[in-house]
């Protein structure tokens, strides 16, 4: 079919898939037909200064014209991004008109811009058909969720977002049909001395929560299915719901007691990195876990220095174990004789500091995968090494090559830093 006869909607489409707002431009120049696609069948449209490095050379004032005559032009955006992140301060009033023009059919919202006064997004978008709205370098101030109510919204992310643990609670109350939240370092205004956040939702099923430092942190959510945690400072984590958990990650954070509920049947996925953990309580928050396909425990450390991770108890309480990945201190006496982990087919593993013990471990993990078809091996080189240093190096080099000619059905991949 030649472009000519392309019908106006399926043009809206393309342009659509182009998102950035100058690429859209250039192409609905291409001819009458395109323009009219442009305005009247136009669903998507971003305006990112990072992409578009002409934004940084232009007056914050000829940027929001720009602006504005762009969105002014389409009829019925569903989907409108604007992250002008490193420009001076935009009109209040100018960025309420683009809102204002588009909120009737937005079902996509993705707003970083910085305004004076402060716009309330809130009081512009409720009761609207957003259903899924990404805020960042804003505030949060006042939430009624008996006026401010977004009854379609899926999907919420604060990034840097100044808002108090009543207003983020409130605003969790205002979105019924919520099923994924994200908190980037959000600056969380208190009432009193205590840091505490408490949040109820009946619908969640995802979480994502970084660069977070609170004193107390409670989530109640009967339907939540996957909990990431990452570099946050917590005194506690409390998850309340129904054991409905299937992906757990936590990564670089510290937390004095962490409780996920002790029904945890139907966990999939356990990845925990950078983290210090107590084996006996973390086997305890997953054992009953029997359908998990993916454990990694990297970069961790063990509250006792005796303890180790007990492979033969993972084998035992997760049968259908499929993605093996370990990276700790290792000692003399690491392995112990069991069971063997039959269904594990890939396998990373990690030093910090290479040893002779490294290389026995790898090959009795070999010995214990029967079936394991991938295996990584993660390591660090340092520049500058003692010939003790290279010798041990030497070592562990020769003795993979011997296992990668034992063990011709795995294949083996390095990664170096």
């Amino acid at each position: 079919m030649a472009m000519e006869r392309l019908p106006v909607e399926v043009i809206g489409k393309i342009l659509s898939r182009l998102g950035g707002a100058r690429d859209v431009v250039i192409a609905s120049a291409t001819c009458r037909k395109w323009r009219e696609a442009s305005r009247k069948h136009l669903h998507t449209l971003a305006f990112n200064s990072n992409d578009l490095p002409p934004y940084r050379d232009i007056s914050p004032r000829q940027l929001e014209i720009l602006i504005t005559q762009t969105i002014f032009q389409t009829v019925g955006l569903q989907g409108l991004s604007i992250l002008i992140d490193d420009v001076d301060e935009f009109s209040a009033s100018t960025v309420i008109a683009w809102l204002m023009y588009t909120r009737e059919t937005l079902h996509r919202l993705f707003y970083n811009v910085r305004t004076s006064p402060n716009v309330n997004i809130l009081e512009i978008c409720g009761k609207q058909k957003l259903e899924t709205l990404a805020l960042a370098n804003n505030s949060i101030t006042g939430v009624e969720p008996n006026f401010q109510r977004f009854l379609c919204l899926k999907s919420l992310s604060l990034s840097h977002v100044s808002i108090s643990a009543l207003d983020l609670s409130l605003l969790l109350t205002a979105c019924p049909m919520l099923e994924s939240l994200e908190l980037v370092n959000p600056d969380i205004a208190m009432s009193d001395a205590q840091v505490s956040v408490e949040l109820c939702s009946q619908t969640l099923r995802s979480i994502y929560v970084e660069a977070i430092s609170l004193d107390k942190f409670i989530l109640e959510a009967d339907n939540i299915e996957r909990l990431h945690l990452k570099d946050c400072a917590l005194e506690l984590f409390e998850l309340i719901g129904k054991g409905t958990l299937k992906y757990f990650k936590i990564d670089d954070v510290s937390v004095i007691h962490l409780d996920i509920g002790e029904f945890m049947f139907d966990l999939e996925v356990v990845d925990i990195s950078n983290f210090t953990i107590v084996w006996p309580k973390l086997y305890q928050m997953i054992s009953r876990s029997s359908r998990l396909k993916k454990l990694r425990l990297w970069d961790v450390a063990f509250d006792d220095e005796d303890e180790v991770v007990d492979l033969e108890t993972i084998a035992d309480c997760f049968p259908e174990l499929k993605h093996l990945a370990l990276s700790y201190e290792l000692k003399d006496g690491v392995m112990q004789d069991g069971t063997n982990l039959e269904n594990v087919m890939v396998l990373e593993l990690g030093w910090t500091v290479i040893t002779d013990i490294f290389s026995h471990w790898v090959e009795e993990l070999l010995i214990r995968c029967p079936n394991l078809r991938k295996m990584i091996i993660f390591g660090s080189v340092s520049e500058a090494k003692s010939l003790e240093e290279c010798q041990i190096l030497a070592n562990f080099t020769s003795s993979i090559v011997g296992l990668m000619r034992k063990y011709m059905n795995v294949e083996v991949q390095f990664e170096f830093e």
